[in-house]
């Protein structure tokens, strides 16, 4: 009998330790987050990301992945990260104002037309200027939303009188431009944008189409205000912390950077579909679409004018040359007409 249970506790310890070790060597046990809700399509794209990631190395590295805030909301997701709490993060850098102050140039109304566009222009101006409030982490990718609009409970918002005084959700340096335009910015995390507006406690956000169908903003809402012309959207990221990626070996770094470029990929085309998701199921909602007029844009737009000014002398301050953050602006408008074109001969279908 004890040589039989020795023998049997040989073959348990044997399967365990297979458990840990894929073709001789030790799994690699990642931890990735996101505070997004499980079903919403970006979280969709997280959890294949670990997937892939397992596939691709056979097993080698296994990513548990944590949806819907269940590890770190998304104000601590870039801390988190850093500080090992997880390995691995996804959130948007205008929930850490004054954390990123070179990618907060996207925060501007630079004129973006979709997410798509928007994405491509953000990842290629962070692979040529490398900004360096990045450093403690590696960036698989960035992405930036489609265009913001304005969405109101009730008060429909087609000039710039309209907007004054109406309390607006706001995040970030975007808080400048609705205050620019004359609304009364409110912070306030994204999960709970739903049920202060169900309770009037805003009168209005500012976020992209795709909300209205993934937070379910079209309940709650009667009118959607396309500002797109702006074209203000929301960059997040998908970072690791830059201890843990020093520590994998090469060939798993190659396998992961692969995947998140293509991941990247995978995001650009969901911000225009989800987009020409939430503009459609808003209608047929019974919302109303409002679209500014050419006239009522150049309004907009020389109101927000002092917010680029601003920016322009708070980064002055922070040590920046003016020249360096024309060179910014030149190259991402650069980019943006080059991608918009791109956009058009790929056929990639876009909301606007």
């Amino acid at each position: 009998m004890n040589k039989y249970v020795s023998k049997l506790l040989l073959l348990v310890i044997v399967f365990l330790a297979a458990g840990s070790i894929v073709n001789g060597a030790e799994v690699i046990k990642l931890k990735a987050a996101n505070y997004l809700p499980v079903t919403h399509p970006m979280s969709k794209l997280s959890e294949w990301f670990c997937e892939e990631v397992k596939n691709r190395t056979k097993g080698e590295v296994e990513i548990t992945y944590f949806a819907g805030g269940t590890m770190l909301n998304p104000v601590k997701m870039y801390d988190g990260v850093v500080t090992g709490i997880v390995d691995m993060g996804l959130s948007h850098i205008q929930y850490t104002r004054g954390r990123f102050p070179v990618t907060e140039v996207f925060d501007l109304p630079l004129g973006f037309p979709s997410g798509w566009v928007a994405t491509q222009v953000s990842y290629d101006f962070y692979n040529k200027f490398k900004p360096k409030e990045w450093n403690d982490v590696e960036v698989l990718y960035l992405s930036t939303s489609g265009p913001l609009i304005i969405q109101t409970i009730s008060k429909p918002i087609r000039t710039l009188e309209d907007i004054k005084g109406v309390k607006i959700r706001a995040t970030g340096q975007l808080s400048d431009v609705i205050a620019a335009l004359g609304g009364l910015p409110i912070p306030m995390q994204m999960p709970d944008v739903y049920d202060a507006l169900r309770r009037g406690v805003i009168e209005g956000t500012t976020v992209d189409l795709s909300t209205l169908k993934f937070w379910k903003f079209a309940e709650v809402v009667k009118y959607v205000t396309s500002m797109w012309r702006l074209g203000t959207g929301i960059t997040f990221y998908w970072v690791v912390s830059k201890n843990k990626w020093d520590k994998l070996p090469a060939d798993i770094q190659k396998i992961i950077r692969k995947v998140g470029d293509e991941a990247k990929e995978k995001q650009a085309v969901l911000w225009n579909d989800m987009d020409i998701q939430g503009k459609d199921f808003f209608t047929s909602k019974g919302g109303k679409m409002i679209d500014l007029s050419i006239k009522e844009v150049n309004r907009w737009k020389k109101a927000t004018q002092p917010v680029i000014t601003a920016y322009k002398k708070t980064m002055v301050s922070k040590g920046y040359k003016e020249s360096e953050i024309n060179e910014w602006l030149k190259y991402i408008d650069d980019r943006t007409k080059y991608w918009t074109r791109q956009q058009k001969t790929r056929k990639v279908a876009s909301p606007y």
